[in-house]
């Protein structure tokens, strides 16, 4: 297997999970949870893939990688009444997935020659997109706007590092990008890393 097939293989099992945490949260039944896991695992990388025109999406080259998301979703509908906290266990295993999956976003971006900017965004689209699509789905806050948190943030960042450590090889730029993002998310996670938000004012001099 090669490293961006491992890194595919990887982030959709890690996200195909939290896609089946939120669907235990919605009470879905087993069929909802196979398809919020699909979508959640699937997402970012089929957007990925559709938009710098890949020869074929990861997962219409390798169908077998569907039974990922599917035995995921099995495993959690019948053990997420286990868990002390299903949304902590969410928040942890998101960061991790949105670790592996960035550096996948970069390494199809970086190999289809693409420019900086669209690896960047390669990058933070594989990595925020599932999540975005599960969150919606589901009518629960998306994590990605939760107020002031480093996700997309974290994914950016882990995305430039990627970026300005690739003459030191692809390998090593690709932890990098790993270490940073992951590091970012969670310290917004356990630390509470916060952006600064918008506070509206109230307008001066009667003017709206």
């Amino acid at each position: 297997m090669t490293l961006i097939g491992a890194l595919d293989h990887a982030s959709v099992l890690v996200f195909a999970l939290t896609g089946a945490l939120v669907a235990s949260r919605a009470q879905l039944d087993l069929v909802g949870f196979v398809f919020i896991a699909c979508l959640t695992a699937l997402g970012g990388g089929t957007l990925r893939d559709v938009l710098i025109n890949r020869e074929a999406v990861f997962w219409i080259a390798d169908p077998g990688i569907l039974a990922v998301p599917a035995l995921a979703a099995v495993l959690v509908f019948f053990t997420a009444h286990l868990l002390e906290s299903r949304y902590k266990t969410l928040l942890w295993l998101d960061a991790f997935a949105l670790a592996v999956a960035v550096p996948a976003g970069v390494a199809v971006a970086l190999d289809a020659g693409l420019g900086w900017p669209v690896v960047i965004l390669m990058g933070v689209a594989t990595g925020c997109m599932g999540g975005l699509m599960r969150d919606v789905v589901c009518n629960e806050v998306p994590l990605v706007l939760k107020q002031g948190e480093l996700y997309v943030t974290a994914a950016f960042a882990g995305a430039l590092a990627a970026l300005l450590l690739a003459g030191m090889g692809r390998e090593t730029a690709l932890i990098a990008c790993a270490a940073a993002t992951f590091t970012l998310r969670a310290g917004s996670v356990a630390l509470g890393w916060r952006l600064p938000v918008y506070r509206p004012r109230p307008p001066r001099d009667g003017l709206r």
